[in-house]
């Protein structure tokens, strides 16, 4: 996992890195970075013409180290003000790259960059100035970067909201600062308890375990209670991805529907009463190790409560997603009760309806508000999907794409969350981890035409990482 650092977690390590390491020392190493990334950007510095946008704090002293640098090698280089006036380029003179070094991830407000001409392409030094370090907000006329080089780790504003779009592609330099002794100590920003992780391809293998070779079917077995009478289909969706992802049975429950009206698959369909079906549920899928309800369900009467019944009767971990989440309806109102792990996956307008306001542009505390009140991990799905435990510690998955917003695909994303609950992943790690490989997955299929049933297989070739 990549360490994700907010402002506050930054500062500290800042201020602790004062005592052993000159603050020369840091801009100097910062600004080399910067300088390098120009030069790769641009193919080179001789001859090359470019302007630094320079703020008076430490964002500007790297882009004036950077300048120096670029000066040493040969570059045109033009150091102007962040409220320089007029239109950078449009004097007629080539312009071959803007560094933006006016504002850091400590800046607060609106920002008014200078107006940059048409096709320069633009470095942002730390994060593009004017987008807030910790909510990815961008109040003002921000420039959009090509290429962000931010230091030591990536900041939750670069991951999320307008920060995405804004820092395009984003470079992460070691400037010599220890991140992970001061997040492994409780009473920090971003100690043990609340800090913020970024899951990587890596993660697949760490965090997945291997299949035992005493293992049996039953041994990662995943109960789906989903669909209803002539819908169906999202039920079918989420047990194939679960199978797709490891599990070794799924057993399918639609309640009050007809167990033949079923798609051939290799899930086993289990009958299940069109009221007072929870009970059955339970009984239908004692030897499964997780359970997802939800997928298609319908908003029958008396669903909230059945399905309040499945996740306080439940043993093992239950995903409840889609329908399962409307049943709930207001989280504050009428709080969860429940003995084994559980993962609620919102959309925003799920979101919404659980808590009676909307989850906003920061995922990170919009799953941390979800969480606490819940008391169970909660998985708010986005470009960026955020996932929180009940003490805060959160895990974020970035491999999300437009692709991926088409009907069904959360119910592949719930089938792998419950497959991986099953083969033993924790709840957290399990839903981060499920997010990740989706959007992975989702790399995979074609760039527009994706649908939710390309999925399941390509979540299986992405998982093939292991072999």
């Amino acid at each position: 996992m990549q360490p994700v650092l907010t402002t506050a977690e930054m500062g500290e390590i800042d201020a602790r890195a004062a005592a052993t390491i000159p603050l020369d020392t840091l801009v100097e190493r910062a600004g080399t970075a910067v300088a390098l990334a120009a030069m790769d950007m641009m193919g080179g510095a001789y001859g090359r013409r470019v302007v630094l946008i320079c703020g008076k704090g430490n964002n500007g002293a790297d882009g004036r180290v950077a300048a120096r640098l670029l000066a040493r090698r040969g570059a045109r280089v033009h150091i102007v003000a962040p409220d320089e006036p007029g239109v950078i380029g449009g004097s007629g003179l080539p312009v071959d790259l803007v560094v933006d070094a006016a504002f850091g991830t400590g800046f607060r407000g609106a920002y008014d960059a200078p107006v940059v001409a048409s096709g320069i392409p633009v470095l942002a030094v730390d994060i593009p100035s004017g987008v807030s370090g910790d909510t990815g907000e961008a109040l003002g006329r921000v420039l959009a970067a090509d290429r962000t080089v931010t230091f030591v780790a990536p900041k939750p504003g670069l991951l999320q909201w307008d920060g995405v779009r804004l820092a395009g592609e984003l470079v992460v330099v070691d400037i010599g600062l220890d991140t992970e002794a001061d997040r492994t100590a409780e009473g920090t920003a971003g100690g043990t308890a609340d800090r913020i992780d970024r899951i990587e391809d890596v993660d697949i293998v760490d965090l997945l375990p291997e299949r035992r070779p005493q293992g049996h079917k039953w041994s990662a077995a995943v109960l789906v209670v989903a669909g209803s009478p002539g819908m169906t289909g999202a039920a079918e969706l989420c047990a194939r991805a679960a199978y797709r992802a490891g599990a070794g049975m799924v057993r399918l429950g639609v309640p009050g529907g007809d167990r033949g009206a079923l798609a051939a698959s290799e899930a086993v369909g289990i009958e299940l009463p069109a009221a007072g079906w929870a009970e059955d549920a339970l009984t239908g899928g004692d030897r499964c190790r997780a359970v997802v309800v939800g997928p298609g369900l319908g908003r029958a009467p008396g669903a909230g409560d059945e399905v309040r019944r499945l996740i306080s009767g439940s043993p093992v971990p239950v995903v409840v997603d889609a329908d399962g989440l409307t049943a709930l309806g207001r989280i504050d109102l009428h709080p969860l009760v429940a003995t084994a792990p559980v993962v609620l996956t919102p959309h925003d307008g799920e979101y919404e309806r659980l808590t009676g306001v909307p989850p906003g542009p920061d995922r990170v505390e919009a799953a941390r508000r979800l969480a606490a009140a819940s008391g169970v991990v909660v998985l708010v799905k986005g470009p960026t999907t955020a996932v929180a435990d009940p003490s805060g510690r959160v895990l974020l998955a970035t491999a999300g794409n437009p692709a991926l917003a088409s009907a069904g695909t959360g119910d592949v994303l719930s089938g792998v969350i419950a497959a991986f609950l099953a083969r033993g992943v924790p709840a957290l790690e399990a839903a981060a981890l499920a997010a990740h490989v989706h959007g992975r997955a989702g790399a995979l299929g074609h760039r527009s035409g994706l649908v939710a049933g390309d999925l399941p297989d390509l979540v299986a070739r992405i998982l093939d990482v292991r072999r």
